[in-house]
C-alpha cells in the first residue's frame, strides 16, 4: 500500500496548513493573550476547567493513532466485542465522579502521589511518584510516540526520527507555553475535528456498503455481540466482566494523565459533569473507530493484515482533496495524547519530587521554570526510547514487551487506591508493600506468563489480572489488620472525606448515561 503522501493534492496541503495555523492560534491565545494571574497554577489550568474541557481532554488523552488502527483491526476481525473497553468504562468513570473525584478535590492536591502521600506519608508519596513517572514515560510517551511514528511513516513516507521529533516538538511547545489550559482548549478543537472526520469516513463507508441493514446482513451475527461465549479464545465474557474492572479502575481513576484534568476542575460539580461527558464520548468509540473495521470487512474482505483496515478505508474511500483530513486527525490525536502525558510527568516530578525534597520554599516562578525544564527533558527521553524501540524491533520487540509488562502494573495500583480511599483501617505499611513487593510479584508473574510458561497453561490475561488483584487485596487486608504500629498512626493520619455529594444535575446526567449504556448492552447481545 502506497503512502497517502503519494495521493495528496494541493488542497490537502492547504487543509493541513489551515489546521496547524488554527491550532497554533488557539494555543497562542490561551498562553499569551488571555489575562493570567502571576500565581496561576500552570499544571492544573489554575483550577479553571469546565465540564466540556475536562471531557474532551480526557477523551483526547485516551484516543491515539494506535487506538484508531487497533480498533479498526479488531472490528475487521471480530466485530464490536472490543467495544467493551469503551462502553464498560462508564462504570469506572462513574466511580471516578462519585467516589474518587470528591476525595481528590477535597484533599486539594495537584497529583495522585500527593493524595496518597497525605493519607499514608512521604514514603508512599515517593514510591508512587517514581512509579507514576516511569509508567507515563514508557506507556503514554514512548510507546505512543513509537506507534504514532510508525503510522506517520506509513502515511507520509517520513523517516521515523523525523516523524517522532515533529510530534514531540509541537506537543512540547504547547505544554511549555500554557500547561494544562492550552492542552484543554486545543483538545476541544481537536476532538471535535476528530468526530467530524470520522463521521465522514463512516458515512461514506455505510453508503458504499449499501446501508445499515445490508451491513448487518453481510456480517457474521456474532460481530454484533458485546459478550461472547466463555469458550471464546480472545474475548470470553467472564474475562471481560471480572478482569477489565482492574484495568478500568487503574486507567480511569488512578492514572495521573487521565485524572489531571479533573484535578483542574473549577468545582466538584464541573469535575463530575466532565467525567460524565467523557462517558458519553466513549459511546462514540464503537461507531467512529470500530465500525470502519466492520465496513472494511464488507468492502475489502480479503485483507492479508487486518491492521491495514483503517488505512485501506481512508485510501480507497476518501475522495481527492479529503485525504489531508486524515493527516489532520492523526496529528490531533498525537498532540492531545503526548501533550497531556508531558504535562503529567512535569507535574508529578515538580510537585512530588523537586518541591518536596529539594526546594520546599519554591515560588510559583520557580515551579513554572522547573516544570518547563522537566517537560523538555521528558520529551528528549521519550524520543530516545521511541527510537530505541524502532532500532531494536527486529531483534527484540520492545513495543510488545513494554505494552505487555505494563498490563501487570494495574492490580497493585487498583488495590492501593481502592483500599486507600474506601477503607479507613488501611495502613501505610500495607500500601507500601503492595506498591513495591506487590508490583514485583505481578511483574514476575507477567514474565512467566509472557515468555516462560506456555500461554495455554494460563487463564485469560484479564482473568489473571483479576486473580492477582484478589491476592493483593488479601495481602493488604492481612497486613493492615496485623500492623499494630500502623494502626496507632492511623489515629493521626489524614482521611479525606468527600468534598461534597453529587447535585441534582449530576445525578440526572449520570442516570441518563447509565440507562443508555444498559440499553446498548441489551441491544448488542443475543445476535
Amino acid at each position: 500500500m502506497n503512502a497517502i503522501y503519494d495521493l495528496l493534492k494541493p488542497v490537502d496541503f492547504i487543509i493541513v496548513g489551515i489546521y496547524l495555523i488554527l491550532l497554533i492560534a488557539i494555543a497562542y491565545w490561551v498562553s499569551f493573550v488571555q489575562k493570567k494571574n502571576k500565581d496561576e497554577n500552570l499544571f492544573l489550568a489554575n483550577r479553571s476547567l469546565g465540564w466540556a474541557s475536562i471531557g474532551f481532554t480526557m477523551w483526547g488523552t485516551n484516543v491515539g493513532p494506535s487506538m484508531l488502527v487497533a480498533s479498526a483491526s479488531i472490528g475487521y476481525s471480530t466485530g464490536i466485542v472490543a467495544g467493551n473497553f469503551a462502553w464498560y468504562a462508564f462504570v469506572f468513570i462513574f466511580m471516578l465522579a462519585v467516589v474518587f473525584a470528591p476525595r481528590y478535590l477535597g484533599a486539594n492536591v495537584s497529583t495522585l502521589p500527593e493524595f496518597l502521600g497525605k493519607r499514608f506519608g512521604e514514603n508512599t508519596r515517593n514510591i508512587l511518584a517514581w512509579y507514576t513517572l516511569i509508567t507515563i514515560l514508557i506507556s503514554w510517551l514512548s510507546l505512543g510516540l513509537f506507534a504514532g511514528g510508525v503510522l506517520i511513516r506509513q502515511l507520509l513516507g517520513l523517516e521515523m526520527w523525523l516523524s517522532v521529533i515533529i510530534m514531540v516538538v509541537v506537543a512540547t511547545l504547547f505544554v511549555i507555553a500554557g500547561g494544562l489550559k492550552t492542552i484543554a482548549y486545543t483538545s476541544v478543537f481537536q476532538m471535535i475535528l476528530l468526530i467530524a472526520v470520522s463521521l465522514v469516513l463512516v458515512g461514506i463507508g455505510v453508503s458504499k456498503a449499501g446501508g445499515i441493514m445490508a451491513i448487518y446482513e453481510k456480517t457474521p451475527a456474532h460481530y454484533w455481540n458485546l459478550f461472547l461465549p466463555a469458550s471464546d479464545k480472545d474475548f470470553p465474557w467472564p474475562a471481560i466482566l471480572l478482569g477489565y474492572p482492574i484495568m478500568g479502575v487503574w486507567f480511569f481513576c488512578t492514572e495521573q494523565s487521565m485524572v489531571q484534568s479533573v484535578l483542574g476542575a473549577k468545582s466538584l460539580k464541573q469535575g463530575q459533569l466532565g467525567a460524565n461527558f467523557i462517558g458519553w464520548l466513549k459511546i462514540l468509540d464503537v461507531p467512529l473507530f470500530m465500525i470502519p473495521g466492520v465496513l472494511c470487512y464488507i468492502l475489502y474482505p480479503h485483507l492479508k493484515n487486518p491492521d491495514e483496515a483503517y488505512l485501506v478505508m481512508v485510501t480507497n474511500l476518501f475522495p481527492p482533496g479529503m485525504k489531508g483530513l486524515i493527516i489532520v486527525v492523526l496529528i490531533a490525536c498525537l498532540i492531545s495524547t503526548i501533550g497531556a502525558s508531558l504535562n503529567s510527568v512535569s507535574t508529578v516530578f515538580t510537585m512530588d519530587i523537586y518541591i518536596k525534597k529539594y526546594k520546599p520554599e519554591a515560588t510559583n516562578k520557580d515551579i513554572v521554570r522547573i516544570g518547563r525544564i522537566i517537560t523538555v527533558i521528558s520529551a528528549l527521553a521519550s524520543v530516545s526510547v521511541a527510537l530505541a524501540i524502532d532500532l531494536l524491533k527486529d531483534r527484540l520487540n520492545l513495543f510488545n514487551v513494554f505494552q505487555s509488562v505494563l498490563g501487570f502494573l494495574a492490580p497493585p495500583m487498583t488495590v492501593a487506591f481502592l483500599f486507600g480511599v474506601l477503607w479507613k483501617r488501611t495502613t501505610a505499611k500495607a500500601i507500601n508493600i503492595v506498591l513495591t513487593v506487590g508490583t514485583a510479584f505481578c511483574l514476575v508473574v507477567g514474565i512467566l506468563y509472557l515468555w516462560v510458561i506456555p500461554s495455554d497453561k494460563w487463564p485469560h490475561f484479564l482473568l489473571l489480572s483479576f486473580y492477582l488483584s484478589i491476592v493483593l487485596s488479601v495481602m493488604t487486608y492481612l497486613i493492615s489488620v496485623f500492623d499494630k504500629q500502623g494502626a496507632l498512626k492511623l489515629q493521626t493520619a489524614a482521611y479525606f472525606k468527600s468534598a461534597g455529594k453529587p447535585g441534582k444535575q449530576v445525578w440526572i446526567m449520570w442516570t441518563l448515561l447509565i440507562v443508555v449504556m444498559l440499553g446498548l448492552y441489551i441491544f448488542f447481545n443475543g445476535h
